[in-house]
């Protein structure tokens, strides 16, 4: 299903995806239409799934106005410079993309800069030492935020004491450091009782989060809690303790972070115990940015998504039906 939509989409595009991984194009752009050359990390999660269905399916939509340049760097950052490049030698209005780690970036930034190309960091954002002058501005949720809210909704789940394992994200990624740094950070000043005994990378996938828990799950006695990263790694260590012949949601308590359907139905199911939302849905922020950077205006350095915490008493029916991803 998914290489029919491709299919669909790079017809409707009028071949903007095949061209934008020719790194080495020189074709220029249409400069009466807004261009917008996006890197995407690649297809570690239905979260990433999604962001990428909203930016090609809102560029689809829009045609007679955006043209799009899509990229795929297969969680490999040097893909991702690669594609970057191209897009400069594209000349395109506006260059987004969803860094794969924190770090590397310093030197194809500094081509964007040189070539006059305004840059939008989506959804992560990059080594807080490198210039930021580098970057016009960057549409993310807050992840330092979103940490620290799974960690208050462990600490009431355990009552205040217990021992938690942490699934980590890809290392390196600013998600994975900032989801982190927010949970462990309130821990370690509010919660004297909860012990974080083990972080281990997924690397955001539901494959590893079932592996990596079977094995935790193996090592530890006792377990009381489960903060994931992403919903998809959730899922996978739910697929772990039920094969453990444990009960989640009751037997051990998890939190993650996304707000995937998969995870509101896993809630309903009480078998996960929260979701922290933090939206895919960035596309309207994205192209409703660039067309002002497109005009040479001014925007704000972060531009905060607006997210939700998503409890059992929160959860219905009717709001899983109404997820678009």
């Amino acid at each position: 299903m998914k290489k029919v939509v491709s299919l669909l989409l790079a017809a409707v595009l009028c071949l903007s995806l095949a061209a934008c991984n020719d790194t080495n194009s020189t074709v220029k752009t249409n400069n009466d239409k807004l261009v917008v050359g996006f890197a995407q990390i690649g297809q570690e999660s239905g979260w990433r799934d999604a962001e990428t269905n909203d930016i090609q399916w809102y560029a689809a939509r829009n045609t007679d106005t955006i043209e799009l340049h899509f990229a795929d760097a297969e969680q490999n950052p040097e893909n991702q410079i690669r594609a970057i490049r191209g897009f400069i030698d594209m000349g395109v209005d506006v260059i987004a993309f969803a860094p794969v780690i924190e770090t590397g970036w310093e030197e194809i930034l500094g081509e964007c800069k040189k070539a006059g190309i305004p840059v939008i960091l989506v959804d992560r954002g990059i080594d807080a030492g490198i210039d930021s002058s580098l970057y016009t501005t960057m549409i993310a949720s807050d992840h330092v935020w979103a940490g620290e809210q799974a960690a208050i909704v462990m600490e009431e789940l355990l009552g205040g004491s217990g021992t938690v394992v942490e699934l980590q994200g890809t290392i390196g990624a600013s998600a994975t450091i900032q989801r982190e740094q927010g949970f462990d950070d309130y821990m370690a000043a509010n919660c004297p009782d909860i012990e974080i005994i083990d972080h281990q990378s997924g690397d955001f996938t539901r494959d590893q989060g079932r592996a990596i828990m079977a094995a935790m799950l193996e090592t530890y006695d006792h377990i009381d809690g489960v903060f994931a990263h992403n919903d998809d790694m959730a899922l996978g260590a739910i697929e772990a303790i039920k094969e453990a012949g444990l009960k989640p949601g009751e037997d051990i308590k998890i939190v993650s972070v996304d707000g995937v359907k998969g995870a509101f139905e896993a809630v309903l199911a009480g078998e996960l115990n929260c979701t922290v939302e933090c939206t895919p849905l960035l596309a309207k922020q994205i192209f409703d940015t660039a067309v002002l950077l497109k005009a040479g205006q001014t925007v704000d350095k972060w531009i905060v998504s607006e997210d939700d915490i998503y409890t059992a008493d929160k959860v219905t029916q009717e709001i899983i039906d109404a997820r678009t991803y």
